[in-house]
């Protein structure tokens, strides 16, 4: 039995990817965990334990991961938890491992451009500021800024 899990945190490492003979793309990184809490006493906001998790993402996934996911970032993991316990010839320990299901930036920390993965076997994805589906990124000079709450709701078709 396996439980579903969502862990926010930051990519503590970068990501490793592979492919096997078989074709399975592989991408797995390190995600550090902490909690904030306001400890009353000291007036102040203090960090909490960390855990650690070894994420492992497979075939499409691992591909969108390893080209959008760098060390030092923030994200969202969700997917199936496995615990294991392990042992050497030295020590023995508890493997805690994520395989995802979804990853994702957090956007209370960034912001981040949408790019649709190529389909599988195609060359490669767009460049972000090249036009994809018909639409012009936002931050291009080409696409005119949003001036207001009205002219917002026209462009996608809400009435204000």
């Amino acid at each position: 039995m396996s439980d579903s899990i969502t862990v926010t945190g930051i990519v503590a490492t970068t990501p490793r990817h592979l492919v096997t003979s078989a074709g399975l793309a592989i991408t797995s990184f390190r995600l550090a965990s902490s909690q904030r809490r306001f400890d009353r006493v000291k007036q102040t906001w203090v960090d909490a334990e960390t855990n650690w998790y070894t994420v492992s993402s497979f075939r499409q996934l691992a591909h969108n991961v390893e080209r959008s996911v760098q060390k030092g970032e923030h994200v969202v993991v969700a997917g199936r938890l496995r615990i294991r316990p392990w042992e050497n010839a030295d020590r023995n320990g508890t493997s805690v491992e994520v395989e995802a299901e979804t990853v994702g930036h957090d956007l209370a920390w960034c912001s981040t451009v949408y790019m649709r993965s190529p389909p599988p076997g195609a060359a490669s994805a767009p460049h972000p500021t090249e036009p994809t589906d018909g639409f012009l990124p936002a931050d291009t000079d080409d696409a005119p800024p949003i001036r207001d709450e009205a002219e917002s709701a026209a462009l996608v078709g809400v009435d204000s």
